[in-house]
């Protein structure tokens, strides 16, 4: 179950990349899952992948794992789309890639970051309490 949450978002960002492309084009945006069931399918292979890779990274929501799903997906997809008698034409491998680079790997990147300002100030803030409590005890001494 804690792969559900970095699904669930990464599914999310397919579907909103889906939309744009198809928005960007004067097509119905409201046939998005057209463009997105290739990418669907390979995104839910690429996580699939990340979770039995040897020595996997071993949380869903890590910069390495969105890599591993992030190449499966874009790959997986393009492959499915020509498969399917779609097209891939190379500019829209290449704003796929991009794009999907972005949203699968960036949100990881960015929860990253957080994480590690969360925990720089957490041990800034126990260090600080830590010797106030110390300078609180020696004015009693």
């Amino acid at each position: 179950m804690r792969y559900l949450p970095a699904v669930i978002v990464d599914v999310v960002l397919v579907l909103i990349f889906a939309a744009i492309g198809r928005a960007s084009h004067d097509e119905n945006p409201a046939g998005f899952l057209l463009t997105a069931w290739p990418f669907l399918i390979a995104l839910l292979l690429g996580h699939l992948v990340a979770a039995l890779l040897p020595g996997r990274p071993r949380r869903p929501w890590s910069v390495l794992w969105g890599a591993v799903v992030w190449v499966v997906t874009v790959a997986g997809g393009m492959l499915i789309r020509v498969l399917s008698g779609d097209t891939a034409e190379v500019p829209f491998i290449i704003v796929a890639t991009i794009v999907l680079g972005v949203f699968l790997v960036g949100w990881r990147a960015i929860a990253a970051l957080l994480r590690r300002r969360r925990s720089t100030a957490g041990a800034g803030d126990t260090a600080g309490a830590a010797s106030e409590a110390e300078s609180s005890d020696e004015s009693n001494d």
